[in-house]
């Protein structure tokens, strides 16, 4: 799969590479990704084969957070959704949304979250998500309170993997950004022009 246009719609900052443009740097790479991706090298992966020893390691670091994080599944794709809502990431949101869920997550919660609303009908957990991956991105500190209440939902593991998860989508939004990729051809941004 490879996107034509940057979403701008003006010449792509990276054009799109295919496999049979990859060198002997990037190709070892570009398999891994062909083998989970449902985007194929396109979205992060497009830029990120630019850095290839880069890429491999933010490879490494995806496969940890997707496939083997002690935060389940369902919160770690909400995790990933409100990093994606907040930046306005159009290919996170595609991407994460069906996966989201896939795992659980309710169709209310995503619908209100991509409307910019906190969603209401929240489980205990998904709150507690919430909350500390707002705070923690809009204030750039965790706060006593909300500390204490992710302590009384997750060990310290899932607590570290949570601000991982957090940091690490806020960077694939923007390389993203950075790179002006969007959804695959055909397909309508989650987010359309002005929406906040």
């Amino acid at each position: 799969m490879t996107f034509a246009q940057s979403a701008t719609g003006k010449e792509r900052r990276f054009p799109q590479l295919t496999m049979d443009q990859l060198d002997e740097s990037q190709k070892p790479l570009g398999e891994q990704v062909m083998k989970v991706s449902s985007i194929g090298i396109a979205g992060p992966y497009n830029p990120m084969l630019r850095s290839p020893v880069l890429g491999q390691r933010l490879f490494d670091l995806f496969h940890y957070l997707r496939w083997e994080t002690s935060v389940p599944i369902r919160l770690n794709e909400f995790a990933i959704l409100i990093i994606g809502r907040q930046w306005r990431s159009q290919v996170e949101w595609y991407a994460h949304a069906p996966l989201a869920a896939k795992a659980g997550l309710a169709p209310e919660i995503i619908a209100e979250l991509k409307a910019g609303k906190r969603p209401s009908n929240m489980a205990e957990d998904e709150t507690v998500v919430y909350d500390f991956v707002t705070e923690l991105t809009t204030t750039k500190k965790i706060s006593n309170p909300t500390f204490a209440r992710a302590r009384k939902v997750f060990n310290d593991q899932q607590i570290v993997d949570l601000t991982a998860v957090a940091g690490n989508y806020v960077m694939v939004a923007m390389m993203l950004a950075m790179a002006e990729e969007t959804v695959p051809p055909g397909k309508e941004p989650p987010f359309k022009d002005g929406e906040k």
